[in-house]
């Protein structure tokens, strides 16, 4: 089991950065992904970046060259770094995790793009 914490979302003007951070403790194995997945009110869920345990990105094509997802493997942590941000980014970010054997997701956290 792996339990996933993620933090860093807010409300933002247009055109701004924000940074989500995600913490995961639990039976983290060597060979895994990490990811963030948004959804906007009245929408599905949809996979914003991924990230491979030996750093192979994906990127929605949305979000290509404004977004850049990283990990921490010493840390357990990824991170998205989000820059011009659009109103239409606007989402609860969920973090997720999976491996061979197993899936998480955390929480979710709230990115508010607004004037």
């Amino acid at each position: 089991q792996v339990t996933l914490v993620e933090s860093g979302g807010d409300l933002v003007q247009p055109g701004g950065s924000l940074r989500l951070s995600c913490v995961a403790s639990g039976s983290i194995r060597s060979i895994s992904v990490m990811a963030w997945h948004r959804q906007a009110p009245g929408k599905e869920r949809e996979l914003v970046a991924l990230i491979t345990s030996d750093g192979s990105r994906n990127y929605a094509d949305s979000v290509k060259g404004r977004f850049t997802i990283s990990r921490d493997n010493a840390k357990n942590t990824v991170y998205l770094q989000m820059n011009s941000l659009k109103p239409e980014d606007t989402a609860v970010y969920y973090c997720r995790y999976f491996d061979y054997a197993n899936g998480s997701w955390g929480k979710g956290t709230l990115v508010t793009v607004s004037t």
